[in-house]
């Protein structure tokens, strides 16, 4: 059963944006008792907003597992997907447990409940055994069972054969780790980040009048070095806490208020509709090819970046 739910301010505190949508349903529908079962929830949200599942407290006649989170942002709107595993330890058709989303848009964090749904819980004996009335536990003296001696020859056999197997397999696995030779390092942070800018300027966005696009995958290359670069979760944070996260660490190389403005003039052109010039376009990507050359250079001072003809912009 799938339960869906418009939006309504009067589920927000603080005056907030509410949900477009909301959107709740339990895989499987029907369960035995302390079963896992998964209790999937789908909100769509404009994409300033960040949603989370608040980990529950005491949920009664169920066991919180854990949860999954992921996000697909569009055009218009983004659609944040929660997975919650839960069990159950009664019978008949229950509701699902109230949980809460923590809301965040820009500095302002409110709360909204979750939609629930109902999920069938029957027994995990057999048929017979919940309408015969017959006991479900026997319990008989001792008996005597015979044992051939073969059996047990059988067995040590079986045991030797697995010990032979075993050493046989250790032998080969060293012999392989000696003549495997070890993987090619990985390509540096610099050289892999300038690459992905050369594709996206070869795919001429710009001259298709593609800007949002344009814009959307420079965002995302330039958060992507940023967080590799400096430590930190970058992609899934909102322009205000990516700023943050800057100025809370060292940052040697990195010119922060350029970055600044190239973070708020992305968003305008990503969600405010907004249609950019090309000058202004390549002059942002000539700021991202600077970006990785001069931070690259403070975090190794004897190291020129390289692996692109852009390197001297």
């Amino acid at each position: 059963m799938t339960l869906v739910a418009t939006g309504s301010s009067a589920a927000f505190d603080g005056g907030a944006v509410p949900p477009l949508k909301l959107e709740a349903r339990v895989v499987p529908e029907k369960v035995k008792v302390g079963q896992p079962f998964e209790l999937e929830l789908v909100v769509t949200h404009v994409p300033s907003q960040r949603y989370e599942l608040a980990t529950p407290g005491e949920l009664g006649d169920f066991e919180y597992l854990g949860q999954e989170r992921s996000r697909v942002d569009g055009a218009d709107s983004s659609t944040t997907t929660v997975k919650v595993s839960l069990m159950a330890f009664s019978l008949g058709k229950l509701p699902t447990p109230p949980l809460t989303f923590e809301v965040t848009d820009e500095a302002e964090v409110t709360h909204v409940p979750a939609p629930r749904a109902d999920v069938w819980v029957v027994s995990s004996l057999p048929a017979d055994a919940q309408t015969s009335g017959a006991d479900l536990y026997d319990v008989r003296p001792p008996e005597q069972v015979p044992v051939r001696t073969w059996r047990l020859v059988y067995g040590l056999l079986g045991a030797l054969a697995l010990v032979a197997l075993g050493v046989l397999l250790f032998r080969w696995l060293a012999r392989r780790r000696h003549t495997t030779p070890p993987p090619p390092p990985p390509e540096p942070l610099h050289v892999r980040t300038t690459r992905a800018l050369d594709e996206l300027a070869e795919r001429d966005l710009l001259g298709q009048s593609r800007f949002k696009e344009f814009y959307f995958r420079l965002s995302e290359i330039l958060r992507g070095y940023l967080g590799e670069r400096f430590g930190f979760e970058a992609l899934e944070r909102t322009t205000p806490e990516l700023l943050e996260a800057l100025q809370e660490r060292p940052t040697p190389g990195l010119d922060f208020e350029n970055v600044s403005t190239f973070a708020h003039q992305s968003d305008f052109a990503r969600y405010a509709k907004a249609e950019p010039t090309v000058t202004e376009c390549q002059a942002h990507l000539e700021l991202a090819y600077r970006l990785v050359r001069d931070t690259t250079r403070a975090a190794t001072p004897s190291a020129e970046p390289n692996g692109s003809a852009h390197g001297a912009h």
